[in-house]
């Protein structure tokens, strides 16, 4: 658990491969998974996927652009009537009566030059199109537009939209640039208009060709690729495993860059300081199986940049591992909380969903996930079915929790369970069982009160009534109580602000953990302890009084007993009666914690800036680590605050070389004291409102359990109270409905409800983790979204022993750079 515990140490190394037996060397690296690629060519695979998209865009306007003008020629072939036979004749008085206004021998009778300007216009811009060039050419063109049949998708947009074809006829140059002009203002599509019938002929046989040839070919095309398919569906696995490892192998050669001569193709890669003797087996290995005269070797060179965050999970981590990394991944070697998820997550739910049968239920269809894993239409089934496969361990372990919560509260589909006996003597409460002077001092039953009251009460400071507590769980009894709501609102009220404040408080524990592998024990004497106080101060003795209420105060001095919120109002308010209170020198020890509690907020507020500023006052560059602290985020002005501060016996040589290798960063007060107030009032607030936050495991439980209630009245017990003529025959369908609704409304729906919950008062305490309030660091070569290369043997990481996590950047083998989620 040491691995999972902490991330992985890791350390940069250089592969030096011979030109013949770098393919076999990389493909036995991709079967160890031991080392992730440092990627230099992202920039030019971006630029070419770039151009390639730019091309297909344009082929498909250009398809767009040739079926557009097949119906423009289509359309407008029907507007103007030309005589292309027509010999001009110049008459001082021609006759107009009989000739169209827009016959083309007409104009050249008039002795004018007209023009035609032909397209495309959207159907909602045609007509403040035709009065834009009315008003523009003064009346000196003639719009004739008609409606196309139907829609056609834009070449810019893409967009399907209906449109109108337009043929414009005007007289004279200069009003023909305003007409074009207009139509660029108007986003129209403008198509040459043929002179000639003749030419408009060739134009339109011309796109037809060209159209029909396209449709040919990618027919065909279609038809070849479609067989090919099919062939190739019956290994499609094996050969998309083959191509993506001979993909893999080969984007990982173009990461490598050649040494001086030419002949060797060196790679950086990150491995796992664990790993080393491995990665050199593989490279020895990949060299015999090659039989190369002259093996490939490695070595470690020393770095100061931050390595990537590897987490070494399993079948069974994986699931809750991706749940922290929903909030964010942790940096190098940070204390990973995965590993107390795995207990805390179920054991959340399971409070919020309580439910013996419920959780039985769920645990089951778990377990047959469990047990069959292995079937592959489990793993390749629709993305539902598959969302459930993928986290059947934590459906397992909330279900088992749920089980086990169920027993807590002693509830089984709405109903309690009587395994032991009740604590509780109903007989002791007559009074016929007293003397006569306990008859007189208690309020005791008898049969007038019984016949005259509908709701009696037991009280157990009476003798006999209650014998000791139930030995698992609530006592059945109160599954029969009037008062069973008030009772469990109280109880899971006050057990949520005791597990929250738990939990919350095992956070801020979790980031001492950190400070003491980093080398800061400054920040727990100047962050995490200040932070204890503000939290135990308040909070934590908010929990001693609930506990104490609980162990002091019996049925006898239950009625004397002070109300826990009130005291706690009143440790605020000093107020100047005497409340009694629950202790003695109650007042005192309240004042004391106020105190601290006020005295620790300064110290959470400046106590760490002021301390940088003194460790920074006479330093200039901050390349050089300082002795007994370690460099694990450069970017970090704590760090470059601490590396300002080295030693003197490191010598110039060492501060050059650490100058060169980290860039010299100003320190920055101001900033580092806006950030720490920032965190300190984040935290202050955080611990009120995540403490109320966390009442939400008493409304979900509750919640849950009258759902439960509701549907057992409104379906079971309907069905139980007909008589035995009718009731087999209705039982059975009212079984088959209880039995529908309590997997889709308690089972699908509460579930998810309390998952998701869950997961959201886990994010409460990793805001109060110090390792997951902010992103993880990242190489300076990370980039986002790469193949990666498993091994036959572990398709992706189902299943493996050795998976690890994060696919966000190219790796060979089977774990990646961490990134922020």
């Amino acid at each position: 658990m040491g691995s999972l515990f902490r991330s992985e140490t890791m350390c940069l190394a250089q592969l030096f491969l011979q030109s013949g037996t770098a393919y076999e060397c990389l493909s036995a690296l991709g079967e160890k998974g031991l080392v992730q690629f440092r990627d230099e060519q992202l920039q030019k695979l971006e630029a070419e996927l770039r151009e390639v998209t730019k091309n297909k865009e344009r082929l498909r306007k250009n398809l767009l652009e040739l079926t557009e003008y097949t119906h423009v020629l289509r359309v407008s072939k029907a507007f103007v009537r030309r005589d292309m036979q027509f010999e001009p004749t110049y008459e001082e008085f021609p006759s107009l009566e009989n000739d169209s206004l827009l016959d083309y021998s007409c104009m050249q009778r008039l002795g004018a030059k007209l023009g035609f300007v032909s397209g495309l216009i959207n159907q909602g811009k045609a007509e403040a199109f035709g009065k834009t060039l009315w008003r523009a050419c003064r009346g000196h063109s003639i719009v004739t537009h008609a409606e196309l049949e139907g829609p056609l998708e834009d070449p810019e947009t893409g967009e399907v939209i209906k449109w109108y074809v337009f043929l414009i006829s005007f007289w004279g140059e200069q009003i023909g640039h305003k007409v074009k002009k207009i139509c660029d203002c108007y986003h129209c599509h403008v198509y040459p208009y043929p002179n000639t019938a003749e030419e408009r002929r060739e134009i339109q046989e011309g796109l037809n060709t060209r159209i029909q040839d396209l449709y040919t070919v990618l027919h065909k095309t279609e038809d070849y690729l479609r067989q090919v398919l099919c062939k190739a569906a019956e290994s499609v696995y094996s050969r998309v495993i083959q191509v993506k490892k001979m993909k893999a192998i080969y984007h990982m050669l173009n990461m490598c860059s050649f040494d001086v001569t030419n002949k060797c193709l060196i790679a950086e890669v990150w491995c796992p300081e664990a790993d080393l003797h491995e990665l050199r087996l593989a490279l020895e290995e990949g060299s015999r199986q090659s039989g190369a005269s002259i093996p490939s070797f490695m070595n470690t060179i020393p770095t100061k940049e931050t390595p990537p965050t590897l987490i070494r999970t399993n079948k069974f981590t994986e699931g809750f591992q991706n749940i922290v990394d929903a909030y964010g991944v942790g940096s190098y070697r940070e204390v990973n909380p995965a590993l107390f998820t795995i207990i805390t997550f179920p054991f959340l739910f399971a409070v919020m969903f309580g439910d013996l049968g419920h959780g039985f239920v769920m645990f089951l269809f778990a377990l047959l996930l469990v047990l069959n894993e292995d079937h592959p239409r489990l793993s390749q089934s629709q993305e539902i079915v598959r969302m459930f496969f993928n986290g059947r361990y934590i459906l397992l372990l909330m279900g088992l929790f749920s089980v086990y919560t169920g027993l807590i509260y002693n509830d089984c589909f709405s109903k309690s369970l009587n395994l032991f006996g009740s604590g509780w003597n109903v007989s002791a409460m007559y009074s016929s069982g007293h003397s006569p002077a306990e008859q007189r001092k208690m309020m005791l039953w008898n049969d007038s009160v019984i016949r005259h009251n509908r709701v009696l009460q037991l009280d157990p400071s009476v003798p006999g009534v209650f014998r000791g507590p139930y030995p698992l769980g609530i006592d059945p009894i109160w599954n029969l109580a009037t008062n069973r709501l008030t009772f469990l609102n109280s109880f899971k009220m006050k057990m949520s602000v005791i597990l929250g404040i738990i939990h919350m408080t095992f956070g801020v524990i979790l980031g001492i953990f950190n400070h003491l592998h980093f080398r800061k024990k400054f920040n727990i004497y100047l962050v995490s302890i200040p932070e204890l106080l503000f939290m135990l101060c308040i909070f934590g003795y908010l929990v001693f009084m609930i506990f104490y209420k609980w162990l002091v105060y019996s049925a006898e001095t239950s009625r004397v007993a002070p109300s826990i919120l009130i005291e706690f109002i009143n440790m605020f308010l000093f107020p100047a009666s005497d409340t009694g209170g629950l202790y003695p020198g109650q007042e005192h020890v309240q004042r004391l914690l106020l105190v601290i509690t006020a005295l620790s907020v300064p110290v959470l507020f400046l106590g760490k800036p002021l301390f940088l500023l003194w460790l920074h006052r006479g330093r200039s560059c901050f390349g050089v680590s300082r002795s007994g602290y370690t460099l694990v985020r450069k970017d970090s002005e704590e760090e470059v605050s601490l590396l300002g501060s080295q030693d003197i016996e490191e010598g110039n040589n060492q501060m050059e070389d650490g100058c060169r290798e980290v860039t010299c960063e100003e320190f920055n007060f101001g900033e580092i004291l806006m950030t720490q107030v920032i965190h300190s009032i984040e935290y202050c607030l955080g611990c009120i409102s995540n403490t109320a936050s966390y009442l939400r495991l008493w409304a979900l439980s509750l919640a849950h359990a009258q759902l439960s209630d509701v549907l057992w009245a409104m379906l079971m017990r309907v069905g139980l109270r007909v008589d035995t003529t009718y009731g087999v025959l209705l039982l059975l369908p009212v079984i088959a409905l209880f039995a529908v609704l309590t997997i889709f409304i308690l089972l699908i729906m509460e579930g998810l409800s309390a998952f998701l919950h869950a997961i959201r008062l886990h994010c409460t305490r990793a805001s109060h983790y110090c390792g997951l309030s902010r992103c993880g660091a990242q190489a300076p070569d990370a980039q986002a979204q790469r193949p990666w290369l498993t091994g036959p043997a572990a398709p992706r990481h189902v299943g493996s022993s050795r998976t690890g996590t994060r696919t966000r950047v190219p790796c060979i083998g089977r774990w990646t750079l961490n990134h922020c989620a």
